[in-house]
């Protein structure tokens, strides 16, 4: 089986076409018929159903397309290791972020370290922790920053990086919003506006609700920071959010509060693989991170 062979298959299946597919790779019809049937009967299956001029892909032939995707897609990404690693300065960093996550000191974080390394390139992806997470399993991601933080995943090591406060937002009419210090069970009448299942805020928001004796009613559950804080503008609710997402875009009409009987903290932190090596430029990013939050947290303590 040759690498060849794989990337005329997977061309062949994305097109479902042999002309087009030949079109695209620049190579004679015939070149890629006659790789496609020698590995055809290497494997002694069908891939293709053939109709006329089109081909279509046999039950085999799609779980193969997994298959041979990956394989090509880990030679890609060792090429691009080796290329690294001989010149780490001239790659292509790939980040996630968690959606819902506050990322303003990043932004200063990357743009020094875009100065230290200005061959660099950059691919970012944003998605629940579990989807960044399957990323990584699957060696489409390296690096990623989340909340909450994995502790014990089989494929994925997680640090965190700092702690952030949550606030409570209301409205600037509500009845409570001339308070500085509110307590949790003032708010069990309350209908509250939060993230969906399966986020940090919200997995926090609820144990500390049930923690002061009431179950929060919940009129809104989305996964956009800007959404959330326009509905607490607008009355339909208040809300809980981490304090450095307020510091930006806050409407006049939101007022904050502390929580003045428990403190809500949301660890934010950063996820790598744990069974592979990571690429030297994703690597030299990791240990700048780490390293920067480390000097913030001592500064602020």
């Amino acid at each position: 089986m040759e690498l060849r062979q794989l990337i005329y298959f997977i061309e062949v299946a994305k097109r479902e076409h042999v002309t087009h597919a030949a079109d695209e790779l620049h190579v004679a019809q015939s070149a890629i018929s006659r790789q496609i049937s020698l590995l055809e009967a290497e494997l002694g299956v069908s891939l293709f159903w053939r109709e006329g001029r089109n081909v279509r892909l046999t039950p085999i032939g799609k779980v193969f397309l997994e298959h041979a995707e990956k394989v090509v897609l880990e030679i890609d990404k060792a090429k691009q290791r080796m290329h690294e690693f001989l010149d780490p300065d001239n790659g292509t960093v790939r980040l996630g972020f968690s959606t819902g996550l506050s990322v303003q000191t990043f932004s200063s974080l990357l743009a020094q370290f875009r100065e230290k390394h200005p061959g660099l390139e950059y691919q970012f992806v944003q998605g629940t922790p579990s989807y960044l997470i399957r990323l990584i399993e699957n060696g489409e991601l390296e690096l990623a920053l989340a909340s909450p933080v994995p502790d014990d995943h089989p494929a994925v090591s997680g640090e965190i990086l700092y702690m952030e406060k949550l606030m409570l937002l209301f409205r600037r009419d509500h009845p409570l919003s001339g308070q500085k210090m509110i307590r949790l069970a003032q708010l069990k009448n309350e209908r509250f506006i939060t993230f969906r299942e399966g986020f940090s805020i919200r997995e926090i928001l609820f144990a500390a609700c049930r923690k002061s004796g009431f179950e929060p009613a919940i009129a809104f559950e989305g996964e956009d920071m800007e959404t959330i804080k326009g509905l607490v503008a607008s009355g339909t609710g208040v809300a809980i959010l981490p304090e450095p997402a307020l510091l930006f875009n806050l409407s006049e009409e939101i007022v904050k509060a502390e929580i003045s009987d428990m403190e809500l903290m949301r660890p934010v932190g950063v996820m790598i693989p744990k069974k592979r090596e990571m690429a030297a430029s994703e690597k030299a990013l990791y240990t700048f991170l780490t390293s920067f939050y480390d000097r913030l947290n001592r500064f602020q303590r």
